[in-house]
């Protein structure tokens, strides 16, 4: 039945190409024609699929992840420490020298500081007791180049060794704040606060009561320093970076990292002052993941399934039957070609399973470096689309045919200048299907691709001892008969 529909929507399609005519006078006779010569055929081609490991993703994400969790299903341990650096708005200026009421010795001050990480989820135990270390970083991380999740900014002897150093134990829900501000989702946003009180040295050997004092000193010496987010970042904070040393069972979604300075300053009378620097879209952030390299090849070596997990974990690799398909249709169009990713239901059920990934990518495996790295954008031609569908499980990539058409094509220049080339080339064929999360604009036209780097995880049926029924890819061939 669904072939006869199909079929149907085919010779609709045909009668929209052919039915523009200068003429209206034989358009009853040309379509009764066309229709009787259109030849439409089915036919259906297994595939093979197996685990892929995902070394490291593009860490170009907006969100820091910071924490450490074990996936209950798999028992992989996952560890996620990140980057900042702040922003200053433009030409940012503090209240004039003369009117800073916060005084030692004569000099301005700060009285207090502090970061502020700043998150909108998270997953696992609130309560779960973490520890992390804040590191100065001792230079800015350069712009232009692509860091990758493995990137670890202390192995590349980014941070300051002589730099500020705070130790902080804490927890996501934080029992200092009365229950009654943190249920009001209108003026409080969970966050870990950080402390920077203590005494602190600059590159240059200067002592300062605090961190904030030596933010608003190099203002006032010279506040140039603060025209833009550039010197900003390199002639006063180079950014932080932010390490879980102890602990398991959370993982928060850091949205926004914030400096605040406090002091106070006259006017008619004295007031407290605040100057807040944020990690913005406009300034880097990276994520550095560590994932428990054991249980990820242990995974990866499951052959009766594939798996699908982020941030940075493992992918999913399918070799699609080009040759099969193409073979004795050469004469035909490939209408559609569709690909079904099912999912195996998780057979635990504990309170912290980790999310589905809810939007897969499919792309040749050779692309799935620079695709991210060029800041490419779904073309269905050589990048396709799945979402995960909760009433059937499983991901259904609608039309392939365009991928089908682009690798007959590739091995076809190929052999005509080297007839080992297949040989030569031996991931011609082959596509990784990769977890990512999409931006849109307001025409529901995607605008931006980048790597899901949240806590995700799924078996999808595949593997070379797959148990279920085989992966198929289901073509549609069209081609008008002239017999």
């Amino acid at each position: 039945m669904k072939v006869k529909i199909l079929v149907v929507i085919m010779m609709l399609v045909c009668v929209t190409f052919f039915s523009c005519d200068d003429t209206t006078d034989t358009i009853g006779t040309s379509l009764t024609d066309n229709l009787d010569l259109l030849k439409v055929t089915t036919d259906t081609f297994t595939v093979t699929s197996k685990s892929f490991v995902a070394d490291s993703v593009l860490a170009r994400n907006t969100t820091g992840y910071l924490g450490k969790i074990r996936d209950p299903e798999t028992g992989a341990y996952i560890t996620g420490d990140f980057m900042t650096q702040f922003n200053t708005l433009e030409d940012y200026e503090f209240p004039t020298k003369d009117s800073i009421a916060s005084l030692l010795d004569g000099e301005v001050i700060a009285d207090s500081c502090e970061i502020r990480l700043f998150y909108d989820d998270f997953y696992g135990d609130s309560l779960a007791t973490m520890n992390l270390t804040v590191y100065e970083m001792n230079e800015p991380m350069k712009e232009g180049v692509k860091y990758y999740s493995n990137f670890d900014p202390i192995a590349e002897n980014l941070v300051r060794t002589d730099g500020l150093k705070i130790n902080k134990t804490y927890t996501l829900t934080d029992l200092t704040v009365n229950s009654d501000t943190r249920w009001d989702a209108d003026s409080y946003t969970p966050n870990i606060q950080i402390r920077l009180t203590d005494p602190y040295t600059d590159k240059d050997g200067v002592t300062y009561n605090n961190y904030g004092t030596y933010i608003m000193r190099k203002y006032y010496e010279d506040p140039t320093r603060f025209k833009n987010s550039y010197n900003f970042i390199h002639e006063v904070c180079p950014g932080f970076y932010f390490k879980i040393n102890e602990g398991i069972g959370s993982m928060a979604y850091v949205f926004v990292s914030q400096i605040n300075v406090y002091f106070k300053y006259k006017s008619d009378s004295t007031f407290l002052g605040t100057s807040k620097f944020s990690g913005t879209e406009e300034v880097l952030q990276t994520t550095n993941i560590t994932n428990d390299e054991q249980t990820i090849n242990r995974l990866v070596n499951d052959n009766s399934c594939t798996y699908i997990k982020t941030p940075s974990g493992i992918f999913t690799e399918v070799t699609l039957p080009v040759e099969e398909i193409v073979t004795n249709h050469e004469n035909d169009t490939i209408n559609t070609a569709k690909l079904i990713m099912s999912r195996i239901n998780n057979n635990n059920h504990g309170e912290y399973i980790l999310d589905v990934p809810q939007t897969l990518m499919m792309i040749p495996k050779d692309s799935i470096y620079t695709f991210f790295e060029n800041e490419d954008i779904v073309d269905y031609k050589k990048s396709f689309i799945a979402t995960y569908s909760s009433t059937y499980n499983y991901y259904s990539f609608s039309n392939i045919s365009g991928m089908i058409t682009y690798m007959d094509e590739t091995r076809q220049k190929g052999l005509e200048s080297n007839p080992n080339w297949v040989k030569e080339n031996p991931d011609w064929n082959k596509v990784v299907i990769i977890p990512v999360t999409l931006t849109t604009n307001s025409y529901s036209q995607i605008v931006k691709v980048v790597h899901d780097m949240s806590l995700t995880s799924t078996r999808l049926i595949g593997g070379s001892e797959n148990s279920y029924d085989p992966i198929t890819i289901s073509v549609i061939y069209s081609k008008f008969s002239h017999e």
